[in-house]
């Protein structure tokens, strides 16, 4: 069972790891976002792909998310967990804060969402009940609480179209759906993971308020100074998730 890890904005590489190789891909849905990167965290080996290119570029609705997530099928990967930074909607969820969300509600419109579009035999529709694996949200709970870390054990993550940050409004919608944290890279991602057999699930950083949820405006310096110290956190995380087996 090989560990696949899929870094977002504050992620684009992967300090601590062993390099092993890097390998271009190239997928029926075209490229990855970035090539893979092969290597050793903790003793374990692991595939890690930067989600929005190396360096940073593409934003979250260019996302190859077929081919990110059909590269990782293709080198070996059964296990994935997707970091990615959000806002924070529940006022118990500020910057700095952890959360492994256990379910969803995508607003994202006009991406491709699926690998069961054309040429079907028939029509596959994928049980999405619970759209993150239960066993690896428990190891990321494990590590989480292993570290001493603040973080919540569930929540509702609200995947927006952006690229731009959600309105004052748009973010008393969300919080009326039951959402708790709200990102831009949540969908089509773990649907696509479902669709292959990967187990997947999200680990979560909280790097700002989401509009309106905080009197000061949304500021770019303070949210990079968020996700500089939290990545930190992020990568000890990891090292323990996957150390763990």
């Amino acid at each position: 069972m090989s560990w696949g890890i899929i870094g977002g904005t504050g992620l684009n590489q992967m300090p601590g790891l062993e390099l092993l190789g890097r390998e271009a891909v190239s997928t029926p849905w075209g490229e990855p976002s970035a090539s893979l990167v092969r290597g050793r965290l903790q003793g374990q080996e692991v595939v890690f792909l930067a989600r929005h290119g190396e360096p940073h570029r593409i934003p979250p609705h260019r996302v190859n998310y077929r081919a990110n997530l059909w590269a990782m099928q293709a080198a070996g990967v059964t296990r994935i967990v997707a970091v990615n930074a959000v806002g924070g909607i529940d006022p118990a969820m500020p910057p700095g804060h952890f959360c492994i969300p256990d379910d969803l509600i995508d607003y994202t419109w006009g991406r491709d969402m699926t690998f069961f579009e054309d040429s079907l035999d028939a029509v596959v529709h994928i049980d999405f009940t619970h759209p993150y694996t239960l066993r690896v949200r428990e190891a990321l709970l494990n590590a989480l609480q292993a570290a001493g870390l603040a973080y919540s054990a569930t929540g509702v993550y609200a995947a927006t179209q952006g690229p731009r940050l959600e309105t004052a409004a748009e973010v008393r919608r969300l919080r009326n759906d039951g959402c708790h944290i709200v990102g831009m890279t949540g969908m089509p991602e773990a649907a696509l993971a479902r669709e292959l057999g990967l187990d997947y699930a999200c680990l979560a950083l909280v790097v700002n308020a989401a509009a309106g949820m905080d009197e000061q405006p949304i500021s770019m310096a303070a949210i990079e100074a968020v996700m500089a110290a939290g990545m930190d956190q992020v990568r000890d995380i990891l090292g323990q998730v996957v150390s763990a087996g």
